[in-house]
């Protein structure tokens, strides 16, 4: 590593990495500094019992050929080398309800949305045209969505309410559940979450879905791979722990083994609320200092990783999102002990062995960093390990016990299709991602108060800018976009939109 760099960017996330490539392609040295044993944040994996699981990218959208992310990872240089699997396009999520033993398709392509839809709600089928036509116009007006520079949304969208509009759409309750139904992508809250997230986060999968075969950690390995033919650096074990500012300017960091660095620019992809505690909560306006420690994290989540014992569980080309009542998917995260799960979202990863038997499957249920209080001041990750004690491994048993119960009310019989079953709370998630209190999907979003939750990629420091799911929006899409709005605070906005639509001419 050398003393002094172009660009110095402080963890190895998707926005991190996405940044660094950009900022090499222009022609700045780059160095990505990564204090995990594995770079890539929640496009982490890792492996038991032989079989791959994924932390966090369980499908990714947009990625046939023309669609806005397939242009992204085009001009990145990754989509040619990904492995990737085509969902069922007749329903690549399946919506159920313990209540009602049904399952109601979401199908890729808007025609075929609305079609596979309106087989199981013949009198809603203007409703659900509408809702397909709301859900487009919303996301034609952000204009880097589309990868136009030009033009800018409107900011009335971001106050309306998703519920709100699917509620006004339709009388028809189960209607308003289904179209509801996979709001696990964003953790949805009823009075808060805005429609335009709903329709930024469920329009790339409409328009094409797709699971990596065996595993998200591949997206990381090309986007390393990249950075490296464009003559970036990235070092793991290299935990920042402060930034040396001086005159309104990120001089260094410093990080935790003594050594530093200096740049010229400095990206942050870690939290924001760590990013200003790093840099000095006295190097910005008391105001914006204290909106963002103000700012709720998204819940979290508590994670089943089931192994499958050979040729026992037929692998699902779908994903569910499964609640206990078809009137709470709204409030699946207001849970007590008793009710706990509400409702959960099961994946499995496609492999590149066999199609018709699955290795593994993942189910994934709302969890609240507040039920793991008694083991809050512990940190567990690969690269320093600390036993949280017998009392934690007895929690985590106890849930997944209760847990899989829930499962085997949808899964008849899958108990017994099982080699192993490992877990995750919200501490594996703050400790492994590095979000506030192991948020899945960064701050939440309210529509009451649009500009509470915005967070700017650009800070008061001359030289310092943050990117990652806190910033704009989170998901695959939504990080890489961000990414983009970050480096064209550097290069430059209308240069960098341009530069990259003519790469993709």
């Amino acid at each position: 590593m050398k003393e002094h760099y172009d660009v110095v960017v402080i963890g190895s996330g998707l926005g991190g990495l996405v940044s660094a490539i950009i900022l090499a392609k222009e022609g700045y040295s780059v160095c990505v500094l990564e204090k995990n044993n594995q770079f890539g944040g929640n496009l982490q994996t890792f492996v038991r019992d032989k079989t791959i699981f994924d932390t966090g990218i369980h499908y990714i959208g947009g990625l046939s050929e023309g669609q806005n992310l397939y242009k992204y990872f085009k001009y990145l240089g990754i989509m040619d080398d990904l492995k990737l699997k085509k969902m069922d396009e007749d329903g690549f999520d399946i919506i159920s309800f313990e209540d009602e033993n049904k399952e109601y398709p979401h199908a890729q392509g808007y025609e075929n949305f609305a079609n596979q839809l309106g087989n199981y709600f013949p009198e809603e089928k203007e409703s659900i045209q509408k809702y397909c036509d709301e859900i487009t116009k919303t996301c034609d007006s952000f204009p880097l969505y589309n990868l136009n520079w030009e033009g800018k949304y409107d900011s009335e969208i971001l106050s309306i309410n998703a519920k709100q509009y699917i509620d006004e759409l339709t009388d028809n309750k189960k209607l308003r559940a289904v179209l509801a139904g996979s709001n696990f992508l964003y953790a949805g809250i009823e009075e808060k979450s805005p429609f335009y997230v709903h329709a930024l986060s469920v329009n790339s999968y409409i328009q094409s879905s797709w699971r990596c075969i065996n595993g998200g950690s591949q997206i990381t390995k090309q986007l390393i791979k990249q950075l490296k033919k464009n003559g970036g650096e990235v070092y793991k074990h290299k935990e920042v722990v402060q930034f040396e500012v001086e005159n309104n300017k990120v001089n260094s960091v410093k990080m935790k083994d003594g050594t530093e660095v200096s740049a010229q620019f400095f990206i942050s992809n870690v939290d924001p609320k760590t990013t200003l505690k790093m840099a000095g909560k006295d190097n910005f306006r008391k105001s914006f200092y204290n909106r963002i420690q103000s700012l709720e994290g998204g819940i979290s989540a508590f994670s089943l990783y089931v192994v499958f014992k050979p040729e026992t569980f037929r692998y699902l080309n779908h994903n569910y999102y499964h609640f206990k009542d078809s009137n709470e998917v709204w409030t699946a995260h207001e849970y007590s002990e008793e009710t706990w799960p509400k409702a959960f979202m099961a994946s499995m990863n496609a492999s590149k062995k066999q199609e018709v038997w699955a290795d593994g499957m993942t189910f994934i249920t709302y969890m609240k960093f507040d039920d793991l209080k008694p083991w809050k001041q512990t940190y567990n990750t690969a690269a320093e390990k600390e036993d949280r004690g017998e009392s934690y491994e007895s929690f985590k048993n106890r849930k997944s016990e209760k847990f899989l119960q829930g499962i085997e009310l949808k899964f008849p019989g899958i108990r017994d299709c099982i080699q192993s079953v490992h877990t995750s709370t919200p501490l594996s998630y703050r400790d492994y991602i590095g979000g506030h209190n192991g948020n899945m999907y960064g701050y939440e979003k309210d529509s009451n108060n649009p500009m509470k939750t915005f967070i700017a990629s650009k800070t008061k420091l001359d030289n310092l800018y943050l990117t990652g799911q806190s910033i704009n929006m989170h998901g695959v899409l939504g990080v890489t976009i961000g990414a983009v709005v970050t480096c064209s605070e550097i290069v430059g906005k209308e240069y960098l939109v341009n530069k990259i639509n003519q790469f993709l001419e």
